[in-house]
């Protein structure tokens, strides 16, 4: 007799109650509170999991938390209950595009034009997305002839004048000096850019920077100093300078680190890179940056920071930016007891100190091992490893943490890569620390942003949390690319 109940499906109850969480969800996804969203989503799945449009909009809520794996698998479900459903097919194709796999997303957009060949909107969806397929073949071909040719050797500074009408921010014998840094962040406050030629001079010294570093940085900060770690900036240029505003401008005495995704969906992302990358030049040795997902081609495409330095400069530009990131280092030791990365820990157990020094980091981060997962990783709070929520990297338990701590003789790890509402959030008995320092995230998440302030003696972390400030009315993802926009819908 149970068997026989169980091939009836959901009881009228159960079908009523699922309705009425998903129209709740709907106004929650409204709102933008995507967490909450997910929840009576989820329910709803629970009361009837016969549902194509609970999964995909359960799928669509993932997405907008750049919960990509779970997007991913909530529009394959929907599609496995209902073939023809069009929208599930559009989630998936935007997961895959977000997750870089053009292909993928192109033959979602093959199948609705082959069984809705008169849906005009599938037809211009499939055409989008095949022109980014072609452009990467036509780049890839490119990148074969010009193998092992660096483009910042190719930039001829000396051919490019200064013109007498420019009135901002100048390099002081082709170096970055405090009074440089200072008129450019007035300068950018004003919306105004920076010359092309300071602007590439900049680039191809950090570059040359960089490259001298290792993968993994040790950080040595005295017993009675501060120092400062901020988590993501995404391009919000005024945030970041009230994050200047309230601790202090970088300096000697004020050292920072900032923990990776300076650039994409906040739409002055040009305006925090050379930003930070004058201080880096100015104080290479009291001022950090380390790579994160973001720092990537895939996500520049995508989100936003390939389209504004095209925009705002160059498409040559754009490619000197992909090299540059390349070599960013993946991760800082600070006094040999804590470690920072962008994202987290790995799949495999054992993995030591000396593992991340030599991993060879000048490339784009493949998709798995050390790098990747160093990217991409996020805690969860259950023991052991779960497969991504972002179908990239992996999910890691306290379990997972003490152990990779002890293994290596850490006191705690710092990550960010995760919107939190206070800025910040305190995992795994005190021992994985988010911070995110981008407040009211792409002018919708209503969160904090925080940064952490510790002395070299206790390396006892302290939380700021600070709101939004405004900004000139510029939108995120602006420059983002135009498929985006259309998955989103």
């Amino acid at each position: 007799m149970a068997g026989n109940e169980e091939l009836t499906g959901p009881v009228p109850q159960d079908l009523e109650a699922a309705e009425k969480l998903k129209n709740e969800a709907n106004e929650y996804f409204k709102r933008q509170n995507y967490n909450r969203a997910i929840e009576l989503y989820t329910q709803a799945i629970e009361k009837n999991p016969t549902s194509a449009v609970y999964f995909a909009n359960r799928s669509i809520s993932n997405l907008r938390l750049e919960n990509f794996g779970y997007a991913l698998n909530d529009a394959s479900k929907a599609i496995e209950i209902d073939k023809l459903y069009t929208k599930a097919y559009y989630r998936r194709a935007a997961a895959y595009m977000a997750l870089g796999k053009y292909k993928f997303a192109l033959k979602d957009f093959e199948y609705v034009i082959k069984v809705r060949p008169n849906d005009l909107d599938a037809k211009m969806k499939y055409n989008e997305c095949n022109k980014i397929v072609k452009k990467i073949a036509f780049e890839k071909a490119i990148s074969v002839d010009k193998k092992g040719v660096n483009i910042a050797d190719t930039i001829n500074l000396d051919a490019m004048t200064i013109e007498d009408e420019y009135e901002g921010p100048s390099l002081e014998d082709g170096k970055v000096t405090l009074k440089f840094v200072k008129e450019l962040m007035e300068y950018y406050k004003e919306q105004k850019k920076l010359h092309k030629k300071y602007a590439y001079k900049i680039l191809i010294d950090v570059k040359a920077y960089f490259q001298k570093q290792p993968s993994l940085v040790d950080i040595k900060v005295p017993d009675d100093k501060k120092f400062t770690v901020c988590g993501d900036i995404h391009g919000q240029f005024y945030d970041l300078m009230n994050i200047f505003k309230l601790n202090g401008l970088p300096s000697d005495t004020n050292p920072y680190l900032f923990n990776g995704d300076f650039v994409d969906r906040g739409p002055f992302s040009v305006e925090c890179i050379f930003t930070l990358f004058s201080f880096k030049l100015l104080y290479p040795d009291h001022f950090y940056m380390s790579r994160g997902n973001h720092e990537t081609r895939d996500m520049n495409r995508v989100y936003g920071f390939q389209g504004e330095v095209t925009s705002k400069y160059t498409s040559q530009m754009a490619d000197l930016f992909t090299e540059l990131y390349n070599w960013l280092p993946l991760a800082h030791c600070i006094n040999n007891r804590v470690l920072v990365m962008h994202g987290g820990l790995f799949s495999k157990d054992d993995v030591t100190l000396d593992d991340i020094r030599n991993v060879d980091r000048n490339k784009q981060p493949p998709e798995d091992g050390i790098m990747c997962e160093l990217l991409w990783s996020d805690p969860q709070p259950m023991a052991g490893r779960s497969p991504s929520k972002r179908g990239v990297g992996c999910q890691f338990g306290p379990d997972v943490t003490a152990a990779f701590l002890q293994k290596n003789g850490l006191d705690y790890i710092i990550r960010s890569h995760e919107v939190k509402n206070d800025g910040y959030e305190v995992a795994h008995d005190g021992k994985c620390i988010t911070v995110f320092s981008a407040p009211n995230y792409c002018d919708t998440m209503g969160n904090l942003g925080a940064f952490i302030t510790m002395n070299g003696k206790e390396l006892k972390p302290k939380f700021t949390s600070y709101e939004a400030v405004p900004h000139p009315d510029v939108k995120p993802m602006a420059y983002a690319h135009s498929m985006l926009s259309m998955f989103y819908q």
